[in-house]
């Protein structure tokens, strides 16, 4: 007979981690699913300092997901990783969920609750489909933007957020030979609009060939793409979840509850709280402990 988790959890950030750690100390059984080959989340490609966590001063995004992984494997939660979540549909007594890759081998796991905490992805270009790629053109934030090596080239970058100013200063302290930002309006935090000067950068309407990698006619080498975030949970579509104008999942502030009943939705992908590692963190609490409380009224 196939086992029957208390909940399996998708997407092995701050939030599934959290929920899946409390919910087996707490005596529950937990699967968390992870479509990456490493559980961390977005921290896991971030290698600069995470300073906004009180009790991790100068600790790298990276070191955050190491550590992550690791309380994962103190609290003994079974893990898929490298193992996206394809469909989710209710069951007798619970939830399916399809684990694996479209066509390939296919595993399908139960749980008695569900759990999405399947985060965001950064926003591509508009006009062209998700995961569209372009030689010379990046789309978000990552160990890829720090690795490349800017000395003696001509860049863009695109946003009007904290990531582009911020991308916008590192690129110009590593040497381009030209960097300009284009941003149609700016949502950026002062202290980087501050850093980023008027020098370079051009505010208003723009238009962009990602083949041709130019920016309203002028060529660039690169082109960095800072267009935010949004979210992913596309395996979840069936279950016919509430969401918000901007496509992330609504759920109830005390429960995590999501509008459909023993689904919930944490993190990112449900944008509950300003979104960091420590209020992702805090969600990932809530949802386990609403769903100890589910399980024991159950039980009653």
């Amino acid at each position: 007979m196939r086992q029957q988790y208390d909940a399996v959890i998708v997407g092995g950030g701050p939030a599934g981690a959290s929920c899946a750690i409390w919910l087996a100390r707490l005596g529950l059984a937990p699967l968390l699913v992870e479509a990456s080959s490493r559980l961390g989340g977005l921290a896991a490609d971030n290698p600069f300092a995470d300073d906004w966590i009180a009790v991790l001063p100068g600790v790298t995004g990276q070191q955050v997901a190491a550590n992550i992984a690791a309380s994962v494997q103190a609290a003994g939660v079974p893990t898929r990783l490298d193992t996206p979540a394809l469909r989710a549909r209710r069951a007798d007594g619970g939830f399916e969920v399809e684990l694996g890759r479209e066509g390939g081998a296919v595993e399908t796991v139960r749980g008695r609750a569900l759990v999405v905490a399947s985060g965001v992805r950064a926003r591509g270009l508009p006009g062209h489909p998700p995961g569209a790629a372009w030689p010379g053109v990046f789309v978000g934030p990552g160990s890829s933007i720090m690795a490349q090596d800017y000395a003696g080239l001509s860049v863009a970058v695109l946003g009007g957020g904290d990531n582009a100013f911020e991308n916008f200063v590192y690129v110009r302290n590593r040497g381009a030979r030209a960097v300009h930002l284009y941003a149609r309006s700016v949502r950026a935090q002062q202290q980087w609009v501050a850093r980023a000067g008027q020098d370079g950068v051009r505010v208003g309407p723009y238009q962009v060939d990602p083949a041709a990698r130019t920016v309203d006619g002028r060529a660039y080498d690169l082109i960095l793409v800072f267009y935010g975030w949004e979210p992913q949970a596309a395996f979840a579509e069936a279950l016919g979840l509430q969401r918000d104008a901007r496509g992330y999942i609504r759920t109830d502030a005390a429960t995590a509850e999501t509008s459909t009943a023993d689904v919930y939705a944490i993190g990112e992908v449900a944008h509950r709280m300003h979104p960091c590692v420590v209020t992702s963190l805090a969600d990932g609490v809530v949802a386990a402990k609403t769903i100890q409380r589910r399980g024991e009224r159950g039980a009653g």
